[in-house]
């Protein structure tokens, strides 16, 4: 179920904040018995025209999330209004007010960019239906004896990562757990995030072994959370599962988080819940080296990448349909190791550290 408001929505932190003050008595002196002032609604977003010749089911699929994304910002705009309405100071309900605005012209754009992003990756993705179909008997379900494990996403059991950046530290693992999910074996893979060692992630994603070496991605249970300074006792709190998806399940469907055999501009579906956890990725390079592409090294760490890439390691750019087109990741894929840099499109980079299972992981270089 969708609820009615998003609070980790920009529009649930503006007027957040304007109701907590009211609520502390801060501001002016208003006796909150004038009238709340209102802004004209905003039109209902409607897509621009579909390019001649691309009614894809692709196409019609960006067309009608846009549709239910302007729905929502309404939604939200209106809940947040009735909010606003109820704080008792004039001049902050009339700040409330302007910032529930300001939020929603803002979502309002990003559904803009939402929809200009989907069409692109139609064409990179392919204008038909995504409806994979998955065979039970295709995948492994003992994950002590893999067919045909992947070097560049290894899953053995008890492997465990470590990542930094700033002052976020990012531990993975695969436990010794498996969930079974539209009959197909999975292995769960905890994924934990402490920023100023306090627990704010707490992530279990579901990977499928293929016998043919592809690594599909059936799901995952998020949890964002969240510790408030004054509470005793301090401990974190669950704020939101955005993102949660799991195959099968109110129209989800599994992606390939790992090619078997990935090839330079291929590109492909890693998660697909409609309005809610959409990843993709394309191959940049299968031969990344360190010095040989100026582009790709921005921002590798060199000692890194000359410790563990010898003209092997794999890199790929990672976008969800959710965001502007121009946020991305490249993440860098090393054989036998896995993940072992991600390099944000605004320049932050998430690390590895150390990992329990290759000797290649001790005395790594920290940012």
């Amino acid at each position: 179920m969708r609820p009615l408001v998003d609070l980790s929505s920009p529009l649930a932190v503006a007027i957040l904040s304007a109701v907590l003050l009211s609520s502390s008595g801060c501001g002016g002196g208003g006796n909150g018995g004038g009238a709340s002032p209102t802004a004209t609604p905003s039109p209902m977003l409607s897509p621009s025209p579909t390019p001649t010749g691309a009614s894809s089911p692709c196409s019609a699929t960006a067309d009608a999330l846009f549709g239910a994304c302007g729905n929502g910002v309404q939604d939200d705009r209106g809940v947040a209004e009735a909010i606003c309405i109820n704080v008792s100071d004039d001049t902050e309900r009339a700040q409330c007010i302007a910032d529930a605005d300001s939020a929603r012209d803002e979502a309002e754009q990003l559904c803009d960019e939402q929809l200009a992003g989907r069409r692109s990756a139609c064409t990179l993705l392919g204008d038909g239906r995504y409806d994979p179909e998955i065979d039970p008997a295709a995948f492994d379900d003992d994950f002590t004896s893999l067919t045909r494990p992947n070097p560049y996403f290894p899953l053995g059991i008890g492997h465990r990562w470590e990542y930094h950046s700033g002052e976020e530290v990012n531990t993975v693992e695969v436990v010794d757990e498996t969930k079974l999910i539209d009959d197909v074996t999975c292995i769960v893979v905890r994924d934990q995030v402490t920023t100023a060692g306090d627990l704010t992630e707490n992530t279990d994603d579901w990977y499928a072994q293929a016998k043919d070496g592809n690594v599909w991605y059936f799901g995952e249970q998020t949890q964002t959370l969240e510790s408030f300074d004054g509470d005793n006792p301090r401990k974190p709190e669950l704020v939101s599962i955005d993102g949660s998806f799991k195959a099968e399940r109110d129209g989800d469907k599994p992606g390939i988080i790992f090619r078997a055999a990935p090839a330079v501009g291929e590109a492909y579906v890693e998660e697909s819940s409609l309005g809610n956890a959409e990843d993709a990725t394309v191959v940049l390079s299968t031969t990344y080296a360190y010095g040989h592409d100026a582009e790709l090294d921005q921002h590798v760490p060199q000692q890194l990448a000359e410790r563990l890439c010898a003209g092997d390691c794999v890199v790929t750019r990672n976008f969800s349909l959710l965001e502007p087109p121009d946020m991305f990741e490249r993440k860098y894929y090393a054989p036998g190791i896995g993940v072992f840099l991600e390099v944000e499109s605004t320049g932050g980079i998430n690390q590895l550290v150390n990992c329990n299972f290759d000797p290649r992981c001790a005395g790594l270089p920290t940012p």
